[in-house]
């Protein structure tokens, strides 16, 4: 086991729980590619629990706020085309976590088991819009056609799969302020 002896910094735990902590604020975090490798024998086993608990956390705290920000996109999507943009956000906003759940500076174990449970929860989701466009259809009043058409939208965006768009590219964002963006239309 090694053991780190530095003046004021926890080495490699530290580095990753305080990437964690502001990845889970989504303040603007180091780029995990430059997070240390761990291995297994780095730390006592309390230690990797306590690890666990706040990887754990801050997966949680994410997709959490990336649900509601997805829920919100979806309510405010005007059309069928925005909803799809809102969901092909949302794939892309999902290989974020994807990244930090099997990021190969974790031990295989935990890479695994994170990773297995960030795709599970994707599928959750998934499954949970479906369901919500079925229990809206058994209702009586609800318009049948926009809901089959929603409900292709949310099959044909599923967010099971990869995002193909680079999620840096600023025409994929949805206009920001109360103006939508300046069109320029020639006769």
């Amino acid at each position: 086991m090694n053991t780190y002896s530095y003046w004021g910094h926890g080495g490699p735990y530290e580095t990753w729980v305080d990437f964690l902590h502001r990845w889970a604020a989504a303040e603007p975090p180091a780029d995990p590619a430059t997070l240390p490798p761990l291995s297994e024998d780095d730390f006592p086993g309390e230690t990797w629990e306590r690890f666990a608990l706040h990887l754990g956390e801050a997966l949680d705290k994410r997709l959490k706020s990336w649900d509601r920000h997805l829920a919100q996109a979806l309510l405010a999507a005007p059309d069928e085309f925005s909803a799809g943009r809102a969901l092909a956000q949302a794939r892309a906003g999902l290989e974020e976590v994807r990244t930090v759940a099997g990021h190969p500076g974790l031990p295989e174990t935990l890479r695994t088991r994170f990773t297995e449970l960030v795709e599970s929860q994707i599928t959750d989701f998934q499954s949970q819009i479906e369901r919500n466009l079925d229990n809206l259809a058994a209702t009586n009043g609800s318009d049948i056609r926009w809901i089959e058409q929603r409900r292709r939208t949310v099959r044909d965006n599923a967010l099971t799969g990869r995002s193909t768009a680079p999620a840096a590219d600023p025409w994929a964002q949805a206009p920001v302020g109360d103006r939508p963006r300046r069109r320029v239309v020639t006769d």
